[in-house]
């Protein structure tokens, strides 16, 4: 695993731009851009195809091969689940903001070349997985079983409440002998105020990862990006008084998409002590209603 500390990955002024190359490794890439109110910015996707996914901000207009797209966005990851855009390979898309938005490229180097297409936040599958302290959301956004429209890329967000541990029982989606897919993964990271949806600067939770002979643990700040080209990861843990977002970038060979994962032979039995356990009544921490709205 491969931990940038938040503005390490800063391209001016945007926060982050991570390309595969740069990650060494083949497909997965990410890239954040701030848009100033009334800014737009054109982006080739070139070899990439890629999810147009508002993190913060306004509303944004994304315009690609003829398509004009209104997403509505959110406040912030910690508000509400977002609408989104789909934009192929070989195109070109043009970002528009009135009120400024901070936005995520999710990239995966393609071979066949789709068409754009809008993805609406109602459509979009809100998870509750593991049970007591391992309670988390997962938001399925661009899923294989959510979107089938895609050539290689895959993701997802995971949203979990302070206190309590994500990405448990620890598991790889790298081709183990007991896992079809092959993805490369990449995590980013935004730390919240507990209970509210105000981002945290100095929050942090923690990041375990086994792979390439390391086993690492990490603390997570605010904007933070963590590559795991092979091996286990996890648990990704939320310290008390800070909830953690993680978008999830995944991007393989596989001639089809997956998320299929492999647990560690040593913790996969935490699965079964699940039964057992209530879900933590936190989650789900967003869906397509803005808070207080119910």
């Amino acid at each position: 695993m491969v931990h940038h500390r938040a503005g390490s990955l800063a391209d001016g002024a945007d926060p982050l731009h991570l390309t595969a190359e740069r990650a060494d490794w083949t497909y997965a890439g990410l890239r954040v851009l701030k848009l100033e109110p009334g800014d737009s910015r054109t982006i080739p996707t070139s070899a990439y195809e890629m999810v147009i996914l508002p993190l913060s901000g306004g509303g944004l207009s994304v315009e690609c091969e003829g398509e004009l797209l209104s997403l509505q966005g959110r406040e912030s990851v910690f508000s509400r689940v977002t609408d989104f855009a789909y934009a192929p390979i070989r195109s070109e898309i043009r970002l528009a903001s009135g009120d400024g938005a901070e936005v995520a490229l999710c990239m995966a180097k393609a071979e066949k070349k789709l068409k754009p297409a809008y993805g609406a936040a109602d459509d979009v599958l809100v998870e509750t997985i593991g049970a007591g302290p391992a309670t988390r959301q997962v938001t399925k956004f661009f899923t294989p079983d959510r979107w089938e429209d895609a050539d290689k890329l895959i993701c997802y967000e995971v949203v979990t409440p302070d206190g309590n541990w994500s990405a448990y029982p620890p598991h790889r989606h790298d081709g183990s002998a007991d896992d079809a897919s092959k993805n490369e993964l990449l995590n980013y990271f935004r730390i919240g105020e507990a209970g509210t949806t105000n981002y945290a600067s100095d929050g942090f939770g923690f990041h375990r990862a086994q792979c390439d002979g390391e086993d690492l643990t990490v603390a997570i700040g605010d904007g933070d990006v963590c590559v795991v080209p092979s091996g286990f990861h996890g648990p990704v843990s939320a310290a008390p008084g800070y909830s953690m977002y993680a978008l999830n970038v995944l991007a393989g060979p596989g001639k089809v998409r997956s998320t299929e994962s492999t647990d560690h032979p040593d913790h996969k039995w935490v699965r079964t002590s699940w039964a057992s356990m209530p879900k933590d009544p936190r989650i789900p921490m967003t869906s397509t209603e803005p808070p207080g709205s119910n």
